[in-house]
């Protein structure tokens, strides 16, 4: 499928994601979180869901190398499909693409395993928290790609497709940073 133009001062405004625009490219299949990015009701916490139900499906079936390969897999594919996704919604940062909250939550949970259902549900509210908060460090991440022109700016939507998976890493290094802190207290 050829991707959208970029969008300029005479280009229609932002789309809404349907579950037709999610199968019309693989891209936004994955970006929209196999769907959970479609609900109506808190989509980054949805996707969040679904990473955390897919995480406890795989978890004994994937070595902890096999895990690291699919998180960095993951983190380098969701910033192409970040990318294309929110340019065919026309929008620098839209929040039904969760594909950033799906690999950034499997890092956490990789990184703090072994730890049974309360260690994971801990770190799923830390998270969550870190991400819709978005305090300090989050901020800024969320907030660096926010400013750039697609209409003069040729990187600007691989910029905010960057944009998009950088500030829910940062939310879950602060959340590995708590858990990390509150482990050695």
């Amino acid at each position: 499928m050829p991707s959208a133009p970029p969008q300029t001062a005479s280009a229609p405004g932002p789309v809404a994601p349907t579950g037709r625009f999610m199968m019309a490219h693989p891209a936004h299949v994955m970006a929209l979180g196999f769907g959970s990015g479609l609900s109506a009701i808190a989509p980054g916490t949805m996707g969040t869901l679904w990473a955390w139900a897919l995480y406890v499906l795989l978890q004994d079936r994937l070595t902890e190398v096999q895990w690291g390969g699919l998180i960095a897999v993951s983190i380098l594919v969701g910033w192409w499909v970040c990318t294309v996704t929110a340019r065919h919604l026309r929008t620098l940062d839209p929040g039904n693409i969760v594909w950033d909250e799906i690999a950034a939550f499997w890092l956490v949970l990789w990184l703090v395993s072994p730890t049974g259902f309360w260690g994971q549900l801990a770190a799923f509210a830390l998270f969550r928290f870190f991400d819709a908060v978005k305090p300090g460090p989050v901020a800024w991440a969320d907030q660096l790609y926010h400013h750039v022109n697609p209409a003069t700016d040729p990187a600007a939507w691989r910029k905010a497709g960057w944009g998009i998976m950088l500030d829910d890493l940062v939310a879950a290094f602060c959340t590995l940073l708590v858990i990390a802190l509150w482990r050695s207290w």
